[in-house]
């Protein structure tokens, strides 16, 4: 009968022991949640049973070491074969005279207390494990039972004790894969970028200047065609069109051959403070733009080429000022962010359409009508924020249900001269 010890309340069967319901002296407890239940409400005194039979399991038979996959009653049903063949193969007489030879054998044993209960956690170590799993708070508590405990703070006292791991924490485990997948396509996006602006430069490299010569020869001619024909007539018209579309087509090929001269930094002291106040003398406010600076930077010299950055902050004025088109205002912030500087200029125009922000840094894309802009100014920016080791952020709003309108263009800056290649 001592193979029916694997299967829930085999062992009272074996023992000959009922389990009356109506006296509660014997109660079989089996599965996780009643195991527990069963200690617990035992220990505080809550269970007047003199007898418990607990299984973690449901028996035996289905526990973590079983390889068997065949269904729980199905097993059941076979511990029963088994136990009903032995039976019927049991010889009785020598089991008695086995009895009988080892009725002297002392079978008394002395037990001493051994505590094996574990101290609570330190408050402020089960708070810091919370947080390193994502539940600043009690409302970030889930309670899904998912790591095989009850609470979230009974997996993160295990945690502190070193009987689990934060991995099991299955929430956790997904928004740090989230996390991951986010900046997996942000690199993604940053290197299709970069092998668009390398792309360009290799064209601008083999064609640039062969298409530059006779550009410069059309442009010419087309000037001296247009100063003999007299102002206002129809040749005029023509040949001015004629010389304002060269003239537009020179400046895309002037583009083009920024990127293919941008390979290398020609580091040098810079001073950012120093940089924003020629940019804005060199490009003065438009009539009903007001320009606003909050530079707070304490020490703001940076190591990198001052000619590209100016060539930078250039681009994102003179975008500001279009996007204001005539009323609001600019602002240029400096910051510190540890080891690297923050640039801002942030405008309160209309905004950049949602559709149109992952496009800002793609060459000759621009929201500008036709003849004002080649759409080469922030693909050259972001090339020359790369080079440097930093990067450019956007922030923008076009709807004004959602606040007030206006685009932030932050470029974040290393301290120190970028690696040369």
């Amino acid at each position: 009968m001592g193979g029916l010890f694997a299967v829930s309340r085999g062992l009272l069967q074996a023992a000959a022991i009922d389990e009356d319901l109506t006296t509660g002296e014997v109660v079989t407890a089996a599965g996780r949640a009643e195991f527990v239940e069963a200690v617990r409400e035992f220990g505080s005194g809550d269970l007047s049973a003199r007898l418990l039979e607990v299984l973690c399991c449901q028996g035996c038979l289905s526990g973590a070491g079983m390889t068997e996959q065949a269904p729980l009653f199905r097993r059941r049903t076979r511990v029963g074969e088994y136990v009903r063949r032995r039976q019927r193969e049991f010889d009785r007489a020598a089991w008695q005279a086995d009895l009988a030879a080892d009725a002297a054998l002392p079978l008394d044993r002395s037990f001493t207390p051994a505590d094996q209960r574990l101290a609570a956690p330190d408050a402020a170590a089960l708070t810091a494990t919370l947080r390193q799993m994502g539940q600043r708070g009690p409302e970030d508590e889930l309670n899904c039972g998912a790591c095989g405990y009850d609470t979230c703070r009974e997996h993160a006292a295990a945690i502190v004790r070193g009987l689990a791991e934060h991995e099991m924490c299955l929430p956790h485990t997904i928004e740090q894969l989230r996390a991951t997948v986010h900046e997996l396509a942000s690199t993604q996006e940053a290197l299709v970028q970069s092998e668009k602006l390398a792309g360009l430069g290799q064209l601008a490299a083999g064609i640039a200047h062969e298409v530059n010569n006779p550009l410069g020869v059309v442009l010419m001619y087309a000037h001296l065609l247009r100063d003999a024909c007299a102002p206002g007539s129809e040749q005029y018209a023509d040949l001015d069109l004629i010389a304002r579309q060269a003239d537009r087509c020179k400046k895309i090929v002037a583009g083009l051959l920024h990127f293919a001269r941008q390979n290398q930094v020609a580091s040098a002291p810079v001073d950012l403070h120093g940089l924003v106040r020629e940019v804005l003398a060199l490009q003065p406010a438009p009539a009903g733009v007001t320009v606003t600076t909050a530079l707070t930077l304490t020490d703001p010299v940076i190591i990198g080429d001052g000619d590209q950055l100016l060539q930078v902050l250039t681009n994102l004025v003179t975008n500001a000022y279009a996007a204001l088109a005539g009323r609001g205002e600019l602002t240029v912030r400096t910051a510190a962010d540890g080891d690297r500087v923050t640039l801002s200029v942030t405008d309160t125009g209309s905004g950049i359409a949602r559709e149109h922000r992952a496009r800002l840094f793609e060459p000759f894309f621009t929201t500008k009508p036709a003849g004002q802009g080649t759409g080469l100014g922030l693909a050259v920016s972001y090339g020359i924020v790369k080079m440097h080791r930093g990067d450019i952020r956007v922030v923008s709003n076009d709807d004004p249900a959602a606040g007030p309108t206006g685009s932030s263009f932050t470029l974040v800056l290393p301290r120190a001269a970028a690696p040369r290649e």
